[in-house]
């Protein structure tokens, strides 16, 4: 009985000294995802706040690399190859490096994540990329550093740098035409689906591409689906308007308007609307 109580004394003793006191931590880890046309980028950094300081030209000094953020390394990852100021980065992942000036930043994309904070022996060879960001003031406090995606197309986004009263944003161009163009192909060849055809419109539409081919894609789509769909029909429109077939145009819109609204689908009712007015018919 003697031995038990020892060893329950010992476990007790072992696990407090174990023990560790868990805080919030003062810059916390966020992670960020993003789908930019068929591309993953995932930002992760951290997050500290202004607390009541001077942040740029002060706290960061300006003129001086800084590790953008807090911590270990702000790194961006990206599943493809993409354009950064020109230049093409290979598939990979990359710490974000930035030297803030009153006027601009140079943005800096650094081949080595392993740093916690600016590497101690800094390699320029490892700069893969760098680009000068316009610095715009923003009429509010950011109280906390921020890394988002803004105005994403098909093609590209904005990484976006907010903290304090200061914002700066870098394209980022990524190659889906190509990728896209590819798969239409290979699908065409085969047995497309109605969704196959109604996508392949759509893209065409969006993408400048072959217009005819676009409405022949669109009227099979259309002519495959058991159920009528105000989205298609919406679409359609617009294809028979970019070929310059109006009177289409308007009985593509009128008939997605009444699907549309029997739907109670009321975001597609006042789209077609809008361009029934502007052709003239409302």
């Amino acid at each position: 009985m003697k031995k038990i109580a020892v060893f329950l004394c010992l476990m007790v003793f072992g696990v407090t000294l174990n023990a560790q006191v868990v805080t919030p931590q003062p810059s916390p880890l966020a992670k960020i995802e993003q789908k930019v046309g068929l591309t993953d980028v995932t930002v992760v950094y951290s997050r500290p706040s202004m607390k009541g300081r001077t942040i740029f030209g002060d706290l960061v000094p300006y003129g001086k690399v800084w590790r953008t953020g807090a911590n270990a390394n702000t790194v961006i990852t990206f599943s493809d190859n993409v354009k950064i100021g020109g230049k093409t980065l290979e598939k990979g992942s990359y710490a974000i490096y930035t030297k803030p000036n009153a006027n601009s930043w140079e943005v800096l994309f650094y081949n080595a994540t392993n740093n916690w904070g600016n590497p101690a022996n800094w390699e320029e060879d490892k700069v893969v990329a760098s680009v000068s960001a316009e610095v715009h003031a923003i009429p509010f406090d950011v109280e906390t550093f921020t890394i988002d995606f803004n105005n994403l197309t098909n093609n590209g986004a904005h990484l976006e740098i907010l903290w304090e009263k200061t914002y700066v944003a870098v394209p980022i161009e990524v190659d889906t035409k190509k990728a896209v163009l590819a798969s239409i192909d290979k699908t065409m060849k085969g047995k497309p689906s109605v969704n196959d055809y109604y996508s392949a419109a759509v893209f065409y539409l969006e993408e400048g591409e072959d217009i005819k081919q676009a409405k022949k894609w669109i009227d099979l789509a259309i002519a495959n689906r058991e159920e009528p769909a105000f989205w298609m029909y919406r679409q359609k429109s617009l294809i028979y308007a970019k070929m310059g077939d109006k009177k289409g145009a308007i009985a593509a819109a009128k008939e997605s308007l009444a699907l549309a609204k029997k739907a109670n689908n009321n975001d597609y009712v006042k789209l077609n609307q809008d361009s029934l007015k502007e052709w003239g018919t409302l």
